[in-house]
């Protein structure tokens, strides 16, 4: 096989990987109807979060005693109970929140569908009545259900990584 011939084949061969590679990538961040709607009310979420915006959020969040919460060891049971009793709390003690979620994968499953994320946080906050910026991040999954033809959150997980001590104890001998 003459050297021309080679070369054109190592270059017919390399465009149909990259040809391959690139209709594989298409295909893999693809998106149905229903996976772009459950993405939207995630996203919509983040953003009410961020702008304290609690009517945004109860567009999103299921607004009855179905919904569950369980943050940070701690358990939130119907949306009064989450609205009230963290929600709002969160939001008003926080500002020039930035809040964000990425590595979005969504499985759907008829009316049903949940995503695992990850999520970043910040945000200044008053400690002690003095302000302090706080940074943070974790993983979350969220359940949501198709209700009269919109997306709502009808349970969420989250967790943060274990923070180490800032004064370590001392190693015992």
């Amino acid at each position: 096989m003459s050297l021309g011939l080679r070369v054109l084949m190592v270059i017919a061969l390399s465009a149909v990987t990259v040809a391959f590679g690139v209709t594989y990538k298409r295909a893999a961040i693809a998106q149905t109807p229903e996976e772009a709607a459950v993405r939207d009310a995630l996203l919509k979420s983040a953003l009410s979060f961020e702008k304290n915006d609690l009517p945004m959020a109860s567009q999103v969040w299921v607004n009855d005693e179905s919904l569950t919460i369980f943050e940070s060891g701690h358990a939130n049971y119907g949306w009064a109970d989450y609205r009230d009793h963290h929600l709002v709390p969160e939001m008003s003690e926080m500002k020039n929140t930035k809040y964000a979620f990425s590595d979005i994968k969504i499985h759907l499953a008829g009316k049903t569908a949940w995503a695992t994320l990850k999520y970043t946080i910040s945000a200044d906050v008053m400690d002690n009545g003095k302000p302090r910026h706080i940074d943070g991040g974790g993983l979350g999954t969220a359940v949501l259900e198709n209700r009269d033809g919109q997306w709502r959150i009808v349970h969420w997980h989250s967790s943060a990584p274990r923070r180490v001590p800032s004064d370590p104890a001392p190693p015992k001998n």
